[in-house]
């Protein structure tokens, strides 16, 4: 199925609102809505729409950006590094400036 053809039949049988936010998406605004493969695959096209769903053209872009960060994780705890995140402490020495002035 082309990607047009998909788009067509993704509008007549899904309901014109974006399955992530929710927003709702009459007339010229249709435009906006995209046709998102559930499973990334564009060649999957099941006629009944099963690994379709709309989505406006912000989540959809955040949900292709959400599996790009993701390729950059660690899978796992033990592929982390077990580094402190930050090395500044801004407050290092704020009980030290805190401190009363000692009498001489």
């Amino acid at each position: 199925m082309k990607k047009i053809e998909y788009r067509e039949r993704a509008l007549k049988i899904l309901p014109w609102v974006c399955a992530k936010c929710g927003r709702d998406f009459p007339g010229k605004k249709l435009r906006e809505l995209t046709v998102h493969h559930k499973d990334h695959n564009y060649m999957n096209n099941p006629p009944d729409g099963s690994n379709w769903e709309l989505l406006c053209i912000y989540c959809h872009d955040n949900e292709h950006s959400r599996n790009l960060d993701a390729e950059w994780l660690p899978l796992q705890d033990q592929d982390r590094e077990k580094k402190p995140t930050s090395t500044h402490t801004p407050f290092e020495n704020l009980k030290k400036l805190l401190r009363e002035p000692e009498e001489e």
